[in-house]
């Protein structure tokens, strides 16, 4: 068993030091032969790691139990942040390993929140690598590797179902890599259609490639301290707004869409759910955010944006909501306890997740008013997800004891109550901005090293829905029983 953690290990490892060659191409580009040598060292290492070990095991059994499965997706997970945090911190422009692995933790689990005061400063590879972090971690690096390395084997579909998000998992094909493969050629299609549309709506290359990264990653880093609003291009605005909605959308539909089921697109609830939480939100916050000194088709534009921010759980600004009038943060906040569709790439509790728990309170009214009727739980249309429901119930039950939690941390750190409570609630979210001291014009650096551990803990605990990470401590912690002698 420990081979078989280790080759996976090993093997994602070196796909992320592949990930290295982007932001090492634009370091050769801008003659930094300094930040070249930072992402060309490890991009080696993992290289040599990963196929020494391919050679020394290869021939070896391939087999996780699925106990095995969730502590070594939680053990690679934390893994890749460690190893993404090198460059970051090696390239001089976080002052403590802490920071440095704070950034990596909220690039990869898509949080978005930054301990950086200037990022305009950076080098353009690192601003890049920030941005390719969300990429990599939205769809999970856990499905990347089973796409594009066979060798996985036997347990494929365990690892993922412990890495993806939402109630009910499944697979698209028949065979989990095909499956993995599918999900990750609609993800970079949709990447490079983005990212052309910003380059030609006036963006550089760079910053295109960034933005779209941390768009279909639903992450919120951007290359800008003023983040998307600096450009002061509407198109841009737009664009942003309609992908940052497509990734809060489940992958699988993508598929079922491309393939002509299109009644199951149609029938999908959690879809439903979603477009009818967007519309209402947008709607609401417009209309109370609406006067007479600022044209409509402005405001419209900047709440569109930020509630396709913070419904999607990416985190990117346009304006500064903290701003705006009562009734419009209100909607927000609740929004921070939402996120978007199970199978996306957006963090968040999951709009599968309430609209299980709203259909059930309905049935529960049918049947103290009709007690004698059979009333069922239908999802897409379909009967019989009754099964769902404790499990539902168990994990948002989960999600706000660690909220609460978190917030108890942020209380002790010398944080205000609302600030430590929608910090926790951005944190489990995988949101980024919060409110108070932490809102979207602020950032993370000023905290102490120990809060900065916890969100770590918190951003990632989230990212892999809690049961995740909390087996893989379980697991790490675990000590045999002493056997009794006779």
């Amino acid at each position: 068993m420990l081979l078989s953690i280790l080759r996976v290990l090993t093997y994602i490892l070196g796909i992320a030091g592949s990930a290295f060659l982007l932001p090492l191409a634009v370091a050769i580009a801008d003659s930094d032969r300094r930040m070249a040598l930072v992402f060309l060292i490890p991009l080696l290492i993992g290289w040599a790691v990963a196929m020494a070990f391919w050679f020394a095991v290869r021939k070896r059994p391939k087999v996780f139990d699925v106990k095995s499965a969730f502590g070594v997706v939680g053990l690679i997970w934390v893994a890749i942040c460690i190893f993404g945090s090198i460059p970051m911190y090696f390239s001089g422009a976080f002052p403590s390993f802490t920071d440095a692995m704070f950034e990596s933790v909220s690039g990869f689990t898509t949080t978005g929140a930054s301990v950086l005061q200037e990022v305009e400063t950076l080098p353009r590879s690192v601003n890049l690598w920030r941005c390719e972090t969300h990429w990599l971690g939205g769809m999970g690096v856990i499905a990347l590797a089973v796409a594009l390395i066979p060798l996985l084997g036997i347990g494929g579909f365990r690892l993922i179902k412990a890495e993806t998000t939402g109630p009910d998992k499944e697979k698209l094909t028949s065979f989990i890599a095909n499956t993995a493969k599918s999900l990750w050629l609609i993800y970079v299609m949709l990447t490079v259609v983005q990212m052309l549309l910003l380059h030609f709506a006036g963006l550089g290359w760079v910053d295109s490639i960034a933005h779209a990264f941390s768009t279909m990653g639903t992450g919120g880093f951007s290359t800008r301290n003023a983040s998307v609003g600096a450009f002061g291009l509407p198109a841009v605005e737009w664009i942003c707004t309609l992908f940052m909605l497509l990734a809060s959308v489940n992958f699988a539909l993508y598929y079922r869409l491309f393939t002509g089921r299109l009644r199951d697109v149609a029938e999908d609830s959690e879809l439903r759910a979603l477009v009818i939480v967007v519309v209402a939100s947008i709607t609401v916050a417009a209309l109370f955010e609406s006067n007479a000194s600022t044209a409509f088709s402005k405001t419209f534009r900047d709440v569109a944006f930020q509630i396709s921010s913070v419904v999607s759980t990416t985190g990117f600004m346009t304006a500064d909501y903290t701003q705006w009038g009562p009734p419009a943060q209100v909607v927000i906040l609740l929004l921070f306890f939402i996120g978007g569709s199970s199978g996306s790439t957006a963090g968040g509790v999951k709009v599968i997740r309430w609209t299980i728990l709203a259909k059930e309170i309905g049935n529960e009214m049918r049947r103290i008013v009709h007690p004698h009727q059979v009333f069922t739980l239908r999802i897409n249309g379909k009967p019989g997800h009754e099964s769902l429901i404790p499990v539902v119930a168990s994990f948002i039950l989960m999600y706000f004891i660690l909220v609460l939690a978190t917030t108890f941390a942020g209380a002790i750190a010398g944080l205000d109550i609302f600030t430590s409570l929608t910090a926790a609630a951005s944190m489990v979210g995988n949101i980024g901005p919060a409110f108070g001291q932490l809102g979207p014009t602020a950032n993370y650096g000023f905290l102490p090293a120990s809060l900065k551990w916890w969100y770590c803990f918190a951003m990632l605990a989230g990212r892999l829905e809690i049961y995740t990470l909390l087996i893989m401590i379980a697991r790490v912690c675990h000590v045999p029983k002493a056997r009794a002698v006779a």
